[in-house]
């Protein structure tokens, strides 16, 4: 007892220590970063949507992207802010899927979703170059083609290994870069539109192709749960998602709907035209 009663009384004795601790914390992402990385999940852009006019016509194509966001991108949006906000986690679905069903299952969602994400990313720099390539015609194809889509993959993979907060801010740079072309288009085409061009259901003697119709609209309104992986680099992510997510979800509709007015009512129609990268050939 002694010997126990004398250490006590030299460990009270000791200094309290003064020396100044670090503590390591991470940035945190702002609103603004935000809204453009959940609109880069989505959209990235309005590219890759002029095959549903091909498909359908213009007047299904312009009611297919006013509608379908309440179908689909407006409830997934809603459940994706819900549950980031219950398990604000950089998991995102894997920890929702995890949390209802089990270890097992969160792993197989973990798994379908890393191999659907790069089979869908994979399709971006492609696409990209098949823009560039109207203002560059060397990267049409051959070698340069192919070394074009290595070097922009290469960066944006550097460019996701420096941080998130970095990328943040490059995607709010990007997302500017990318709807700026847009956004003159436009107002270049609004004294040519013909609003009775937005009625025509296509020409005749082509037939509809519903499953190009569908898939185009799925594919550029979908994902909006990949930006439930991010919730652990939010603050405050309770009053944060929702704001995002719905500021995101806008930006999204407007930048499909808005362009593809603009084109569809200021320039006759030839559905044959209206595949990927059009958009440029219209501008």
């Amino acid at each position: 007892m002694g010997e126990t009663s004398s250490k006590v009384h030299l460990l009270e004795e000791q200094p309290p220590d003064t020396r100044p601790t670090t503590t390591k914390t991470s940035k945190k992402l702002a609103l603004l970063p935000l809204i453009f990385l959940i609109y880069f999940e989505v959209a990235g852009g309005p590219y890759g949507k002029e095959a549903a006019v091909g498909a359908a016509g213009p007047l299904l194509a312009v009611l297919g992207f006013l509608v379908f966001p309440f179908i689909w991108s407006i409830p997934e949006a809603l459940v994706t802010a819900e549950l980031a906000t219950a398990f604000p986690g950089n998991g995102g679905y894997v920890i929702w899927a995890d949390q209802a069903f089990g270890p097992f299952w969160g792993s197989l969602m973990g798994s379908w979703k890393l191999l659907s994400g790069v089979i869908n990313l994979a399709s971006y720099p492609a696409l990209c170059i098949q823009y560039l390539k109207l203002v560059f015609p060397l990267l049409s194809s051959g070698l340069p083609h192919y070394v074009a889509i290595l070097v922009s993959t290469c960066v944006l993979s550097f460019l996701n290994y420096t941080g998130l907060t970095i990328v943040g801010y490059t995607a709010v740079t990007l997302g500017v870069f990318s709807l700026s072309p847009f956004v003159i288009l436009v107002l270049f085409a609004i004294p040519r539109i013909d609003f009775k061009r937005w009625l025509c259901l296509g020409q005749k003697g082509v037939e509809k192709d519903w499953t190009l119709f569908f898939n185009t609209l799925f594919w550029n309104l979908n994902f909006w749960d990949n930006a439930s992986t991010l919730a652990g680099e939010v603050e405050e992510p309770q009053r944060t998602y929702p704001k995002a997510l719905f500021s995101a979800g806008l930006l999204t509709c407007l930048a499909y709907l808005i362009p593809l007015l603009a084109a569809t009512g200021a320039v006759p129609l030839d559905q044959g035209n209206w595949v990927d990268d059009y958009f440029a050939d219209v501008a």
